[in-house]
């Protein structure tokens, strides 16, 4: 269930004379039963107290990644999910549970005397919203080598998993990119960003804790017999673990005309800085209706002169969300006078003087163009791996299995770059390239590395903005037979459900302010709690409890 807010307690300060160890308290008369939750104000600070088995605990009310209030999001057990975006924290001891947040929270005291709850608060936490997990740092003398080829969300978990496992040993990040590990979701958000502002960690954070980043180095080839890697400057480095997190890169036209100038593709902070100062006052055309060229168009509506969006299918998102939502949000975005042309793609580009001027279709319509931006799916980057005995599918991703392992010993995947059975999925194979799935696999594979033998249970869960608004999806919905559809959706103030149905099941939920509906569906079906389709379609809303 979501939480209430309290009235204000009363204030005081405590005796002590160390600034560090004084702290604000609250009292409070309350009748939180459990598996109830609210928001308590200490001064400006908020506070979550939650009540489990009987016993009272505080933590911060603001979760660790984007700092939405947890009081409106679900709690089932000791656990709390995020409203937003689904990250999960311990109500004992905030410690982070789930992804994509990265960092855990800090737990205030909490005392029962007279029958009035006292919350007191460290005055040093209230400076800090979020606390860093427990990490070791390598031990002397322990010669044992984990090597990470990649540099996002997949490297850096598995390298603080490591770490706060009190693994001793030497972890090397090696990146193709310039840029230390950053929240690559932004880019297609905010895309005049600037890069130090989306860095996850310092270099200061992998200097204490002793992980080396190896930047604009790239793995040219892998020898699993001898354990070594070898990367584009010759340096052969060997390994005594292995992480293949090299993700994808986005697949470009392959029509007359592909080599023009302004001609884009976002992959890096500085695509998204370049798209955005080509695009001001021009006339822009995207190919790809996925979720970030979706963004993009939004993102564009009041910069560029002009946006046309070609798509290959009936809708935008059809072949993930559907027809239904994906009729909603092409709505939303010819409200704004965002053009589409779909059913339809590009067989050639004509420019003048080197750079792009019109973009021809199948269907024989020509659209002006002074940016042309291309979003049509990613390639793996899995050529390194040519000749290993490493497994790969048809589509050239590597398979894993329920830890992360490849089929050869010491050698583990994460990330876009894995196909992986997914229990949500009755463990189907699949290819989920989505922020949170790269973050947990991370995790598993340094667990399983270690071998504290853990499976990925995970459910997928991920959002994307249009117009200033969020929707979020949790489950996996691939197979669905028909969806349930809940709320306004044919005016501006829209707001619904979606929820996909699969013998007579809930396998998936899409909503645009329904919070925190998508984070309750993500954990019943974590759970296992079946949400059948009788219940989907039930006006009433007691199937949403997960306690």
């Amino acid at each position: 269930m979501s939480g209430t807010k309290a009235p204000c307690g009363e204030f005081t300060d405590s005796d002590s004379d160390d600034k560090e160890e004084q702290t604000a308290m609250v009292c409070l008369e309350t009748d939180l039963h459990d598996g109830q939750m609210m928001e308590v104000d200490i001064g400006r600070h908020s506070v979550l107290l939650t009540r489990c088995d009987g016993k009272y605990s505080a933590i911060s009310n603001q979760c660790s990644h984007y700092g939405a209030p947890l009081s409106k999001g679900v709690i089932s057990g000791h656990k709390v999910r995020c409203p937003w975006h689904g990250s999960c924290f311990n109500a004992l001891t905030g410690d982070l549970e789930e992804f994509p947040g990265i960092d855990s929270l800090p737990c205030h005291k909490v005392k029962i005397q007279n029958s009035k709850v006292y919350v007191s608060i460290n005055k040093k936490d209230i400076r800090h919203q979020k606390r860093l997990q427990r990490m070791g740092a390598a031990v002397p003398g322990v010669n044992h080598t984990v090597l990470l080829l990649g540099g996002g969300a997949a490297s850096l978990i598995c390298a603080e998993t490591l770490r706060q496992e009190n693994y001793g040993g030497r972890i090397i990040m090696a990146s193709r990119d310039d840029l230390l590990p950053y929240d690559k979701t932004r880019l297609s958000k905010v895309m005049n960003v600037l890069s130090d502002t989306i860095v996850l960690r310092r270099m200061e954070f992998f200097q204490q804790y002793d992980i080396e980043v190896w930047l604009q180095k790239e793995a040219v080839s892998v020898d699993t017999e001898k354990k070594t890697v070898t990367f584009d400057d010759g340096l052969v480095q060997s390994y005594d673990q292995l992480l293949l997190s090299t993700g994808c890169r986005a697949k470009g036209l392959d029509v007359p005309g592909r080599k023009l100038d302004n001609i884009k593709m976002l992959e890096t902070p500085e695509d998204a800085r370049q798209i955005h100062a080509a695009s001001l006052g021009c006339n822009i055309v995207l190919v790809g209706t996925s979720f970030v060229g979706m963004e993009v168009a939004s993102y564009m509506i009041d910069k560029a002169s002009s946006i046309t969006v070609v798509g290959s299918s009936d809708m935008p998102y059809q072949n993930t969300l559907g027809r239904e939502v994906g009729k909603i949000t092409m709505m939303m975005l010819l409200e704004k006078g965002v053009r589409f042309y779909m059913n339809d793609h590009v067989t050639e580009i004509k420019g003048v003087n080197g750079k792009v001027k019109e973009v021809v279709l199948k269907s024989g319509n020509v659209i002006p163009a002074d940016v042309l931006i291309v979003g049509i799916g990613s390639l793996p980057n899995s050529e390194f791996l040519q000749g290993t005995k490493i497994q790969k599918n048809s589509k050239n991703y590597v398979v894993v299995d329920k830890y992360m392992r490849t089929n050869v010993p010491d050698v583990f995947c994460a990330g876009d770059l894995a196909s992986f059975p997914l229990a949500l999925a009755k463990n189907q194979l699949v290819n989920i390239g989505h922020w949170q799935m790269a973050q947990v696999q991370g995790r598993i594979a340094a667990l399983n590395m270690l071998k504290k033998t853990t499976e990925l249970t995970s459910v997928p869960y991920y959002w994307t903005i249009l117009q200033g608004r969020t929707i979020r999806y949790a489950g996996y919905g691939e197979g669905y037979t028909e969806i349930v559809m809940k709320g306004n959706y044919e005016f501006e103030e829209r707001k619904f459900l979606a929820l996909y149905i699969k013998n007579d099941e809930v396998i998936a939920a899409v909503g645009l302010d329904y919070d925190p509906v998508v984070s309750a569906v993500a954990e019943r079906l974590l759970s296992g709690n079946i949400i059948t389709k009788k219940e989907a379609q039930s006006d009433d809303p007691s199937w949403l409890q997960v306690s």
